[in-house]
């Protein structure tokens, strides 16, 4: 199985940013101090931060910096707290382990935005690390099917699977989200199987199926990077709705035969 460079170091105590939120309101609980990490091995087909893929772009940060914008404006965080989000976050393991653990000796609420992706068992003991100073994960399940992941993103599946589970293990609350991209990932079967993926989670606290949009596609012409979609529509809410159905009953049925 790959494994990726860890692109922070413990000596620097600083991270790569990409760039800040003050106030979002869709990457967790209340309103948010929203982080960008720069750097992501996934090529999502619909990615729309292509600008985070470059592991050395960004801003070199400390987390004092990155908590000293936090506190700007704490006020407007009090039912909210901070959002690590990328690029992916994880592969600053280390660095994003601080961050987290300076927010919550200062009683931050903590969330990462993650696909899972660059978890490995052989780093247990460091993730762990990582877990006792996280709240919240909002986990990116990109595809249901192992080949359609690989398609999808240009990665293997199972490494989001297995940091799934370890999630689960740590009691870790966890929030599935999935983007629905028409001819993608929006057929029956595959948001039958996502269904099947999440039943035996019991640390799932919400499912958020998002519906495909094209507002990234201004940063590939700013990049000079041919959009990988062309000529695919954004997604009606209706039709994401309609898919988060079929997910749910897929993952009642399933528990509910589990409890026979």
């Amino acid at each position: 199985m790959k494994s990726f460079p860890e692109h922070s170091m413990r000596e620097s105590k600083t991270g790569n940013i990409h760039s800040t939120e003050s106030f979002g309101t869709v990457d967790g609980p209340g309103v948010r101090f929203v982080i960008f990490f720069q750097g992501c091995p996934m090529r999502c087909l619909y990615c729309h931060n292509p600008d985070t893929w470059n592991a050395k772009g960004g801003s070199r940060m400390t987390a004092d910096e990155l908590l000293e914008l936090y506190e700007h404006n704490k006020t407007f965080y009090r039912n909210g707290g901070i959002t690590a989000t990328g690029g992916e976050p994880l592969l600053q393991l280390s660095f994003l382990t601080e961050l987290f653990e300076k927010a919550k000796e200062r009683g931050i609420h903590t969330c990462l935005d993650t696909s899972g992706i660059v978890y490995r068992k052989e780093r247990q003991e460091e993730f762990e690390h990582l877990f006792r100073v996280t709240d919240l994960v909002l986990l990116d399940l990109k595809h249901s099917d192992p080949q359609g992941h690989k398609d999808l993103t240009g990665q293997e599946q199972a490494p989001v699977l297995e940091f799934a589970k370890a999630l689960e293990n740590a009691k870790i609350p966890v929030i599935i989200r999935h983007v629905v991209v028409p001819g993608l990932t929006d057929k029956r079967e595959e948001l039958e199987q996502l269904g099947r993926i999440i039943a035996p989670l019991r640390n799932v606290k919400g499912l958020e199926i998002l519906p495909y949009h094209t507002m990234g596609k201004t940063k590939y012409e700013a990049l000079q990077i041919p959009y990988p979609l062309e000529g695919v529509e954004a997604l009606e809410k209706e039709k994401a709705s309609e898919a988060k159905k079929i997910v749910l009953e897929t993952l009642m049925n399933m528990r509910k035969k589990k409890m026979k």
